[in-house]
């Protein structure tokens, strides 16, 4: 009996860009990844709950943490003529694909950067921050996070997130510290969405 042969790999065409379109928040996008960024092949559920349930006011000025290929920063941004956004992530072949799909979609009032969280971001404040937490990080580096995006928010700006459901307990919890207020804004199956807010002053 002779063993049944797989067929080799199409390597060339791995390395080509996945290519897809999607809505998002009204606005049809269109986007280019590659093998080893977060959700390659199409929005993940996560990021679409987010978009679902998020408030984007026309002249906001957001931020887009760990914004991988660009999805939501884009959409904030084409929802925000009057505003702007700033997409980070750690990973520069995602700020180079964010990047690439800002002008391939002719967003004008958006760009990605290199940054460690909001390390590396240059001193400015924002009306809103967005962001799909990673599930596999300390706690330790969250509450980090937190208070680094509590110092960037401007008085009355919101903050956006989206866990694993599992985590929904800590977040209400770390906001409340961090933040001294939490809003569940919806609980899905596998993902939450809660925000909270910086207290006007």
């Amino acid at each position: 009996m002779t063993k049944t042969s797989k067929p080799p790999l199409d390597l060339e065409r791995l390395r080509q860009d996945i290519v897809f379109e999607d809505e998002l928040l009204g606005h049809r996008l269109v986007f280019h990844t590659t093998w080893g960024l977060f959700s390659p092949k199409g929005i993940d559920e996560g990021t679409r709950l987010l978009l679902r349930h998020l408030e984007v006011r026309p002249d906001d000025r957001a931020i887009d943490l760990g914004c991988g290929y660009g999805p939501i920063g884009m959409a904030i941004a084409r929802s925000a003529p009057q505003g702007s956004c700033l997409m980070v992530d750690k990973d520069f072949v995602a700020v180079e694909y964010a990047n690439a799909n800002v002008e391939r979609n002719h967003i004008g009032n958006a760009r990605a950067m290199l940054s460690d969280g909001l390390k590396h971001v240059p001193p400015q404040t924002f009306t809103l921050a967005v962001t799909n937490l990673p599930a596999k990080t300390s706690k330790e580096h969250y509450y980090l996070f937190f208070h680094d995006i509590l110092a960037r928010l401007e008085p009355g700006g919101r903050f956006y997130v989206v866990v694993i459901t599992g985590l929904r307990r800590f977040i209400e919890r770390a906001f409340g510290e961090v933040f001294g207020n939490h809003r569940k804004v919806k609980q899905g199956r596998q993902y939450t969405v809660a925000m909270a807010y910086k207290d006007p002053v």
